[in-house]
């Protein structure tokens, strides 16, 4: 089964904050999951929706299919390097910040078409 890709690395969001966003996409038609992202109150969502946005264009330069049978089959987040930084404290200390950065990828497949068994019910291919 043929599936389009796209990968954005290094982003500056913590990945627990996008992987809440991602988890809400993951399985659901392209359609959907754009317009689902828009209503979405997170900053996350932008960033994921760029990245969903960039999938959908590449599955049409690789034309796998129409754009309205494709579906969301794999979504994920992985952490980045994490920058460290100290925040000044009392008495001289020093408190450790990590800012943390992700690497989100989408993948998306076309949905096949449903066929019928020979018992009569159908199933998914």
């Amino acid at each position: 089964m043929p599936e389009a890709k796209a990968v954005l690395r290094y982003v500056r969001v913590a990945p627990r904050k996008v992987r809440l966003v991602v988890d809400l996409i993951r399985g659901k038609q392209v359609g959907e999951a754009l317009s689902a992202l828009k209503f979405i109150p997170r900053g996350a969502s932008k960033v994921v929706e760029k990245v969903l946005k960039s999938a959908i264009a590449n599955a049409q330069q690789k034309e796998i299919g129409d754009v309205d049978d494709l579906w969301i089959s794999k979504a994920y987040v992985d952490g980045g390097p994490v920058l460290k930084r100290f925040q000044p404290a009392p008495q001289g200390r020093a408190h450790p910040i990590k800012k943390r950065t992700s690497h989100i990828t989408l993948k998306l497949s076309v949905k096949e078409a449903k066929r019928q068994d020979k018992s009569g019910t159908k199933k998914w291919k």
